[in-house]
């Protein structure tokens, strides 16, 4: 089974790029870093909320990581001056659990995670359709060693 792609305008995927990096911000904040009235704000949010794209707000944990078991790095090769642009969209997105810029060959790397290979799949096939992205290699991470951790 699929997993349904909701399409986003830019604002609410910036509105819940900026809720993952602090899901504690409050409207004026949230408002001020968006460059949006809080009413705007608060709008989307219930919006986001009715539609089923917010599901709640909750704390990540280290134990909670292990919720998304397939997990890889997707770089990512981008056309023209749309890095900004792709980033924000990237960020909104489920799957992506952080986004670094690079040098060399690729301009992104995405840490991506999700629960089952065929929403690894999906997420793959929405980041590649973007328009801009113009390249991508992804490997998959069969494990995870730590400093200090055996």
């Amino acid at each position: 089974m699929a997993a349904h792609l909701t399409v986003l305008d830019e604002q609410d995927e910036r509105l819940i790029a900026a809720l993952r990096r602090d899901g504690r911000a409050s409207l004026s904040e949230l408002a001020a870093a968006l460059g949006l009235s809080r009413a705007t704000v608060r709008a989307r949010m219930d919006r986001l909320a009715a539609r089923g794209e917010i599901v709640g707000f909750t704390v990540l944990t280290r134990g909670d990581v292990t919720a998304a078991p397939v997990r890889g790095l997707m770089m990512i090769g981008i056309e023209g001056r749309g890095t900004e642009r792709i980033a924000a969209r990237l960020l909104g997105m489920p799957a992506v659990q952080a986004l670094h810029s690079t040098n060399g060959k690729w301009d992104l790397i995405a840490e991506l995670g999700t629960g089952t290979l065929e929403e690894f799949d999906a997420a793959l096939t929405q980041i590649r359709r973007l328009d801009g992205v113009a390249t991508s290699e992804t490997s998959l991470l069969l494990s995870t060693r730590r400093p200090g951790s055996r």
